[in-house]
């Protein structure tokens, strides 16, 4: 952390699958990297009373074959199994993927849904808190996730419908009925990943598919581009999260 705070445009490398290609773009050009490989202490899994934390350098494949994450979270290591192909789940990392905060990313919707908790190196940050906007975080320049605590559900699933050559969300949600409510959090629609309060309101009363389809969803500022308009988005929330929920059983 000493070093990411000395460099004048320092870089924090886990698996390189987001700042390598941006750089290559010339979207990034940092004066220094700085590998967290070598730091001990943030990789692994481990499962506390009702929470299962994740270091941030887990890498997608090893939250995907964990039996400690399908025994407590199954939605969770279903969601890593698809994340980009094998040579991605291989190399990027959970805190990468937070921490890069892709308006598309997976990992995202399943830390807010499931309202997760992120550790740094200095604080404690809860997901509702974490995700600002595009690419935007909560995090300060030098600071470090270190790892995410998970808290169990009581049912969850995530499903995307995802744009075949990258694999990234359209749209992603992720459905979980926790002790505290249903959260319902939607990726790849917006600036960032966020909530839905229409879907979370409707599942509290019929936690069911057919509830999900009858909600309708404003597509004012959600995004447009070649693959998908605002109202396609719009429409495919209220579907996506209707299967997410018949998953979840």
């Amino acid at each position: 952390m000493k070093l990411l705070g000395a460099a004048e445009d320092g870089r924090a490398l886990a698996g390189g699958q987001s700042l390598l290609p941006a750089m290559k773009l010339g979207l990034n050009a940092p004066t220094d990297m700085i590998d967290l490989s070598g730091i001990p202490g943030l990789r692994g899994i481990t499962v506390e009373a009702n929470r299962v934390r994740i270091g941030a350098m887990t890498r997608h494949a090893e939250v995907a074959a964990s039996p400690e994450v399908h025994a407590a979270i199954p939605a969770l290591a279903a969601m890593a199994d698809r994340i980009g192909d094998t040579a991605i789940r291989n190399r990027g990392t959970l805190g990468g993927s937070l921490a890069n905060n892709d308006p598309a990313a997976c990992y995202p919707a399943a830390a807010l849904a499931l309202g997760a908790t992120l550790h740094t190196d200095r604080r404690d940050i809860a997901a509702d808190d974490f995700f600002l906007g595009v690419y935007m975080t909560a995090l300060q320049p030098d600071e470090l996730i270190t790892s995410v605590s998970f808290p169990v559900p009581l049912k969850a699933a995530y499903v995307k419908f995802e744009q075949p050559a990258s694999h990234f969300a359209l749209v992603g949600v992720c459905v979980a009925q926790t002790s505290a409510g249903v959260r319902v959090a939607v990726t790849g629609a917006g600036a960032c990943v966020f909530r839905v309060e229409a879907l979370e309101t409707a599942l509290a009363l019929d936690f069911s598919a057919e509830a999900c389809r009858a909600v309708r969803i404003d597509p004012e500022g959600l995004n447009a581009d070649l693959h998908a308009s605002a109202a396609y988005r719009a429409h495919l929330i209220p579907v996506i999260a209707a299967r997410a929920v018949a998953q979840a059983g």
